[in-house]
């Protein structure tokens, strides 16, 4: 009977661990998106401490002073590019938003269009489920054309709330220059104030999750990053060669968006985007655009590996779950939060799935 007292004892205790686990890591998440500047000004100063190092050991200075030169370098080409991308947004969003109707009038069209040039007698479908596909194409179409209107309202509003802006980027910048100048100040104020085996356990989890997610983070914003580089000087070159491209930054925003959503790539809003323009007769744009999605297909293809140094060990079917779970709970930004967060779990229960969760609870007595 206290063998079987001890055994339910220890279960009970597991499971306890596990659910404030759960608990801590959702909670955590949820105060990093609260206090998002400070959690963006530790990602750059991240991206910063190598060059700051280099620096120290190169020039023989402090690392005050390293970080105060690498901080002015940082801090000069985030606010051209913030002025430069607000203005453009503004104006490329405005612009988008007086001429919409048109724009969907000539989409839905020439999806209409397309709908009517198959022969639907051929595959013995009626009329009426004919009608039925239609109005649902033309449903689906109005819908996405009023949540675009919708998105881009509130994106001007936005980036047009100058108060908003500025208190985000002056947090932002102030708590980047601390983090850099004061790194060794604040490490130790934290191991002075947090009992010591806490601190281990910390560096411990803290060393895998730089390791996984850290590397899994870093490569993935890099790879996002080119493909939006690349992606906005093709649309540009577009645009300048007299091409129908009339948002170059508004349309490499959205590929980044969706090439940065796990499974997916930048080929599913281009390769629609090719062959709409194809069918409605511009040719040249619609091979200008495949052209584009190759180079940077292969400019991915040829860098991914070496910027990516390991596979985080979650196969494609759980990391779809975690999106999808992440969208049903919080909406579109649950599919980034999702698969970070299994990441997350991955790594903090890695020996209770090593060992087989329930084996680990269930299977061996204290």
């Amino acid at each position: 009977m206290l063998s079987e007292n001890t055994y339910w004892t220890s279960i009970t205790k597991k499971a306890f661990y596990i659910a404030i686990s759960i608990i801590s890591i959702i909670a955590a998440i949820k105060l990093a998106m609260f206090y998002m500047p400070f959690l963006v000004a530790f990602v750059i100063s991240l991206m910063m401490e190598p060059a700051i190092k280099k620096l120290m050991e190169k020039f023989k200075i402090s690392r005050r002073v390293s970080s105060i030169i690498m901080f002015i370098i940082v801090f000069g080409t985030i606010l051209g590019l913030l002025v430069w991308g607000i203005a453009t947004i503004v104006s490329e969003a405005s612009n988008l938003l007086s001429g919409f109707n048109e724009y969907y009038e000539k989409i839905n069209n020439q999806i209409q269009n397309l709908i009517k040039s198959i022969n639907f007698e051929k595959l013995n479908i009626s009329n009426q489920l004919t009608q039925i596909f239609q109005d649902t194409i033309s449903s689906l179409v109005q819908r996405l054309s009023i949540y675009l209107q919708s998105f881009l309202t509130q994106l001007i509003k936005f980036v047009t709330s100058i108060p908003t802006i500025a208190i985000y980027f002056a947090v932002t910048i102030l708590a980047l220059y601390f983090i850099c100048t004061d790194k060794i100040y604040m490490i130790d104020e934290l191991e002075h104030h947090l009992p010591e085996k806490w601190v281990k356990e910390i560096a411990i989890h803290l060393k895998q999750l730089t390791k996984t997610l850290g590397g899994y983070l870093k490569a993935q914003a890099t790879l996002i990053l080119i493909s939006f580089t690349i992606s906005l000087v093709g649309l540009y070159i577009m645009s300048f060669a007299g091409l129908n491209v009339g948002f170059p930054l508004l349309i490499a925003l959205g590929i980044g968006f969706v090439d940065a959503l796990p499974i997916l790539g930048s080929g599913a809003v281009m390769i629609p985007w090719a062959i709409i323009s194809g069918l409605n007769g511009d040719i040249t744009l619609g091979i200008s655009i495949i052209v584009l999605l190759i180079i940077m297909s292969f400019t991915r293809q040829f860098i991914e590996p070496k910027i990516v140094s390991g596979n985080i060990g979650i196969h494609p079917i759980f990391t779809i779950i975690a999106m999808y779970t992440g969208f049903k709970l919080i909406g579109v930004l649950g599919m980034f939060v999702g698969p970070i967060l299994l990441i997350i779990l991955k790594n903090v229960f890695s020996d209770f799935i090593d060992n087989g969760i329930l084996k680990s609870i269930f299977g061996t007595e204290s």
